[in-house]
């Protein structure tokens, strides 16, 4: 079986995937960026605290403002899930854009409320599952998704809940984990050769070393792409495109021996850490 077969062979049943969402809601609702927002002596949701966090994590990923670009969206509805700490969702309303949130978790849905209602505008975010994307046919201009769909246990169905939801000649700018990054060779490299034929699992090591909690635990449930892969699973789009980008600070010998933004333009693009995809219905 290759592995771009597996994926779409490995989806998950009604009780699996309500248990997914259970253990979902319940590992988000401590935000995405919460450890960052602690490392940068954040502990409040002022606004001028909310801005320091912004200014640090925009810096952290100088690219992201380019494969989500937010100025496109004056004037159009835009459908995001999976909304973190709310940067992206801030900058998609600051924008003019008719927006609209979906999270598992009540946590981050609570947040992008609290910045909405802090720009005026009324709050839009609600809690639910892309998985039953509570969002009409055809009502969206743009759906954004960055590091969420890989969590649902069922990353397809997500996916054809966006072709679903967006209106023809919509974008879908998404975001998942690269299966084939230097990160997943480096540490796991029998595994990511198994997983070129699909016959690997992601284990809790895995899981933990992309997302982890206050507690110390991973998230509940995390998948891999490769780009091929994920050519095939929007392949009812019109139009797809996936870049890499992403990666950490070259360690050798115990000993930081290269920056990660010194590295972002070399590393990131070639087997960088994440996927970003353009897809057009």
């Amino acid at each position: 079986m290759s592995a771009s077969t597996k994926v779409a062979a490995d989806v998950k049943s009604e009780s699996e995937r309500a248990a997914i969402n259970e253990a979902n809601a319940k590992f988000w609702d401590e935000l995405c960026g919460s450890g960052f927002a602690r490392a940068l002596g954040i502990t409040d949701r002022s606004q001028s605290s909310l801005k320091r966090f912004d200014d640090a994590y925009l810096a952290f990923y100088p690219y992201l403002l380019d494969r989500v670009p937010v100025t496109k969206m004056r004037g159009k509805s835009v459908l995001e899930i999976g909304l973190g700490y709310g940067t992206l969702s801030q900058k998609i309303a600051e924008a003019g854009a008719s927006y609209n949130g979906l999270d598992i978790a009540q946590g981050p849905v609570d947040m992008v409320n609290e910045r909405l209602r802090m720009l005026g505008l009324s709050p839009c975010a609600v809690q639910g599952s892309m998985l039953e994307c509570p969002f009409l046919n055809n009502s969206m201009d743009f759906v954004v998704s960055i590091g969420c769909f890989h969590h649902t246990g069922d990353t397809q169905r997500c996916i054809d809940e966006t072709l679903r939801v967006l209106r023809p000649g919509g974008h879908a700018y998404i975001m998942v984990y690269n299966r084939f990054s230097y990160r997943q060779w480096r540490r796991w490299p029998l595994k990511t050769l198994l997983s070129v034929l699909g016959v690997a699992k992601t284990n809790d090591a895995q899981r933990a070393a992309y997302d982890i909690n206050a507690a110390g635990q991973g998230a509940p449930e995390t998948e891999f792409f490769s780009k091929g892969q994920l050519k095939q699973m929007f392949s009812k789009f019109s139009a797809f495109d996936a870049k890499a980008e992403n990666c950490e600070d070259l360690i050798w010998g115990g000993k930081i021996r290269a920056k990660r933004q010194s590295l972002l333009p070399i590393i990131g693009p070639v087997c960088g850490l994440d996927v970003y995809i353009d897809a057009v219905k």
